[in-house]
């Protein structure tokens, strides 16, 4: 009843609006919208637009003509003035600025061999000299006085590392190297075997310590297993599942069976209560809006499941090569 009303309340309006109401409208808005705007609009295209472009098409195809045609003569002429006036003019000017360079690569000739002789004999030739007589004799003396220089310091610092070195061998290494030698190895060896022998007498303790611990371990686990492991198992076993049996097979089992009973009987009951609602329904929707109209049948293709050419497989046939008939 309530999803009846539900429907009749929510649902039949706004089918109702939809189908007697908004559709139409929509309908019709199109249909006019059509008539004011796309019949004008294709009307004013095809008969005014379409005309005009074509139109303004030829004359621009005339225009472009003629501006061809005018862009041909103007080439024309300018080609004239380039063959006759410009070419001979650009000859004759090339041809006297080829003289004038000519004069000016002689005079700048003869003025760079003149400069060249001056700086030559001005500066060149003296600073060769100066080089040659004053600088490397002075660069040599210069360069044999530091080579004697290097050598003396390089002589006092070899003198010094090696004084150095014998020093330190004499106080340092020597000292260390028999105190190494000769008392701390003997120690070493001495500290190795005392080691070697607590190490053999700990690993002994150990494993003596290990046979205890294991005997005294089964000793306790054997205990806590009469002590508290058997009584529980005997009475898990003894008394606890026979209990438990008790409990299951006259109390659980028929508590469980009359549940199942009465769930049974309250689906059932829904089950009768939900057909009587539905059937309800149907009769208040028969009253209200008649009979629905009947459905026409479609006509399907009936599609076989069982194959046709031969019979079904059954318990006195067979279709193995062996026991087929």
């Amino acid at each position: 009843a309530l999803l009846w009303v539900g429907r009749a309340v929510l649902v039949w309006p706004w089918v109702a609006l939809w189908r007697y109401v908004v559709v139409p409208v929509a309908k019709g808005i199109g249909w006019l919208g059509n008539v004011l705007l796309v019949v004008p609009a294709v009307w004013v295209y095809r008969y005014v637009l379409t005309p005009v472009g074509h139109g303004i098409a030829w004359v621009a195809r005339g225009a472009w003509s003629g501006v061809v045609l005018v862009g041909r003569g103007i080439a024309a002429g300018l080609a004239w003035v380039y063959t006759r006036v410009l070419t001979p003019v650009g000859h004759g000017l090339a041809w006297l600025a080829r003289g004038i360079g000519m004069v000016l690569a002689a005079v700048g000739l003869g003025v760079y061999t003149v400069v060249a002789w001056l700086v030559r004999y001005l500066f060149v030739v003296p600073a060769v000299w100066l080089y040659r007589y004053v600088l490397t004799p002075l660069g040599h003396g210069i360069a044999w006085l530091a080579n004697g220089v290097g050598w003396l310091v390089r002589m006092i610092l070899t003198g010094v590392r090696l004084a150095l070195y014998w020093t330190g061998r004499v106080l340092l290494v020597l000292p260390a190297v028999a105190v190494w030698r000769w008392v701390l190895v003997p120690i070493g060896r001495a500290l190795a075997v005392v080691g070697r022998e607590i190490r053999d007498a700990l690993g002994h303790a150990w494993r003596i310590a290990g046979y205890v611990s294991l005997a005294v371990g089964r000793f306790l686990g054997t205990l806590l297993r009469w002590v508290f492991v058997e009584p529980a198992r005997w009475a898990y076993r003894t008394v606890l599942t026979p209990l438990g049996h008790l409990v299951r097979d006259a109390v659980w089992r028929p508590a469980a069976e009359a549940a199942r009973a009465v769930g049974r009987a309250t689906r059932q009951a829904m089950a009768s209560a939900r057909e009587s609602v539905r059937q309800v329904r149907a009769d208040l929707r028969r009253t209200l809006f008649g009979e629905p109209a009947k459905r026409q049948p479609v006509a399907r293709r009936e599609t076989r499941r069982e194959p046709v050419g031969r019979e079904t497989r059954t318990l006195g046939s067979s279709t193995t090569a062996l026991t087929k008939d």
